[in-house]
C-alpha cells in the first residue's frame, strides 16, 4: 500500500473490488466468501455497493474484455495487474464512467502495491488506447467460456447457445415468492406476476427495505427454482423432506403449503440463514445439519425434494463467477455425487410418494443422463411426466420425456437454468 493511499478518493472501494474479483476467479464460491469478510463489511454501504457492482459488471463481460486485452498485451502481466485492467475496462465500457476517471482510478490501484507499481505505465497506456478505440462487446459467443459454449451448442444447438450467451451480460430483475400464492404484490414493489405466481420486480438496492420484507410476505427466489416445489403438489399435513435445503427458498415454499417439513443440509452455517428466514416468515420446519446422503434416519416421506449439488452453471445471471470458476472435470465428479444422493433420496420416499430431482445446471450429464441411469437401476421408481406449463414452467422447457430443461432464455427477461424430473415410488 502506498503512503497516504487512503486519501485517494474511491481507492478502498476499488481495492475491495480487486479482492472480490481475484477471489471469484480463483475458486468456486470465492466471491461469496470474500463479501463475508470483516474487511468488506467495514466499508461504507456505498463503497460495498460500488465494489460489488463493478465486479459483477467485470464478470458478466469477462469474455469480451479478455479478448480485447489479449489483442493489446504482448504477454500476460501479473494476475493483479490483469484484474485491475479488467476492472478498468468494466468501469469505463460497461458502467459508463468517464474514461479519464476509469484510467486514473486503475493507475492509482496498480500503484497501491509495491509489487505492481512498475506496471502503472502499462495500465495507463492500455486503457487510454481503448478510450480511442473502444472494445467490441457485440458478439454473444464471446461472453461464455469457450469450452462451455461448445458444450451448450452441442447439447441445444447454436441458436439456443447464442441466446444463452446473450443472457450473460444482462443484469437480472429480482424474483420473489409470496407466502400467500393468492396475494397481490403491493404497488411499491413495481412487480409483475409470472406464470406460477412468482413476482418479478425491477427494484434495486437493499432487499430488506422493500415493502413486505419485514412483515414476511415474500422471499427472494428465482422463478425457475420455485417450479420444483410446485411439482410436488403438497397438501397440508403431508410429510416433506428437503435435501440440500440451504439457502432455504424451497423449504419456505414447503412450509407455506402447510406440509410438515424436514430440511437437511450439511452446512450448519448456511442452515442458520434458513432458520432466520423461517422465523421472519413465521413458518416452521425441522432443521438438521447432516450430509444428506449419509443422514441416518429411517423415516419415509410423502414427498422428497433433492436439489442436488451441481456445477450451478444455470445461475450465471446472478452469479456470473460460476462460469469462470467451473472446470470440465467438475461435471463428471458432481454427476457421481448426484447419483449417490438420488439413490439415497429415493429410499426416503414412502410407497406411492413423490420424488422431485432438480439441479441448477445446464449440463446434460447432471440432468437428462442422470435420470436415464437412475431409472435403470431403481425399478421401484417411475417417472411422472410434467405437464406443459405445470408449476409455472415455460411450456418450451418441457422435454419429450416429460422432464423439464429450463434454459435461461426460455422466459422473457431471463430465468435461471434448471433441470427438473419427477418420480413416484411404486406401491410395495
Amino acid at each position: 500500500m502506498t503512503e497516504n493511499s487512503e486519501e485517494i478518493p474511491g481507492l478502498p472501494a476499488r481495492r475491495a473490488a480487486l479482492d472480490l474479483l481475484t477471489a471469484a476467479l480463483a475458486r468456486r464460491a470465492g466471491m461469496e466468501e470474500a463479501t463475508s469478510t470483516p474487511g468488506f463489511a467495514a466499508l461504507s454501504p456505498r463503497d460495498r455497493g460500488f465494489a460489488h457492482a463493478l465486479v459483477l459488471a467485470s464478470l458478466r463481460h469477462l469474455g469480451p474484455i479478455d479478448r480485447a486485452l489479449e489483442g493489446k498485451l504482448k504477454k500476460a502481466p501479473p494476475e493483479r495487474v490483469l484484474n485491475i485492467l479488467r476492472l478498468g475496462m468494466a468501469q469505463a465500457f460497461v458502467l459508463g464512467a468517464p474514461a479519464y476517471a476509469a484510467v486514473s482510478a486503475s493507475v492509482d490501484l496498480v500503484g497501491d502495491s509495491g509489487a505492481t507499481r512498475n506496471f502503472k505505465g502499462l495500465v495507463n497506456a492500455v486503457l487510454r488506447g481503448f478510450t480511442r478505440e473502444p472494445p467490441d462487446f457485440s458478439e454473444p459467443e464471446t461472453f461464455a467460456p469457450p469450452w462451455l459454449f461448445a458444450r451448450w451448442q452441442a447439447a441445444y444447438g447454436r441458436d439456443a447457445a447464442l441466446a444463452m450467451a446473450r443472457e450473460i451480460a444482462n443484469e437480472p430483475a429480482t424474483d420473489l415468492t409470496p407466502r400467500d400464492p393468492s396475494a397481490v404484490p403491493e404497488p411499491e414493489l413495481e412487480a409483475e406476476v409470472l406464470a406460477g405466481g412468482t413476482w418479478r420486480t425491477a427494484l434495486r438496492g437493499d432487499v430488506s427495505a422493500w415493502p413486505g420484507f419485514s412483515e414476511g410476505l415474500w422471499w427472494v427466489q428465482d422463478a425457475s427454482a420455485a417450479v420444483a416445489v410446485r411439482l410436488l403438489d403438497l397438501k397440508p399435513g403431508q410429510t416433506c423432506l428437503d435435501l440440500c435445503a440451504a439457502p432455504g427458498g424451497k423449504t419456505l415454499q414447503m412450509a407455506a403449503s402447510g406440509a410438515r417439513v424436514v430440511a437437511v443440509d450439511r452446512s450448519a452455517a448456511r442452515l442458520k440463514r434458513v432458520a432466520a428466514n423461517l422465523e421472519r416468515m413465521t413458518l416452521s420446519a425441522e432443521i438438521i445439519a447432516s450430509d444428506a446422503a449419509q443422514w441416518r434416519d429411517g423415516r419415509e416421506f410423502d414427498a422428497v425434494l433433492l436439489d442436488a449439488p451441481c456445477s450451478a452453471t444455470g445461475t450465471y445471471r446472478r452469479n456470473p463467477d460460476v462460469l469462470w470458476a467451473a472446470r470440465p472435470g467438475d461435471i463428471a465428479a458432481l454427476a457421481e455425487v448426484q447419483a449417490h444422493m438420488l439413490d439415497s433420496a429415493s429410499r426416503r420416499v414412502r410407497p406411492g410418494g413423490v420424488l422431485v430431482y432438480c439441479v441448477c445446471s445446464l449440463e446434460p450429464e447432471e440432468g437428462e443422463a442422470q435420470i436415464l441411469t437412475f431409472l435403470k437401476r431403481t425399478p421401484d421408481m417411475e417417472r411422472v411426466p410434467i405437464l406443459p406449463g405445470e408449476g409455472g414452467a415455460p411450456e418450451i422447457s418441457r422435454l419429450a420425456s416429460g422432464d423439464l430443461r429450463i434454459l435461461p432464455h426460455h422466459r422473457a427477461g431471463g430465468t435461471d437454468g434448471f433441470f427438473v424430473a419427477r418420480f413416484r415410488r411404486t406401491a410395495e
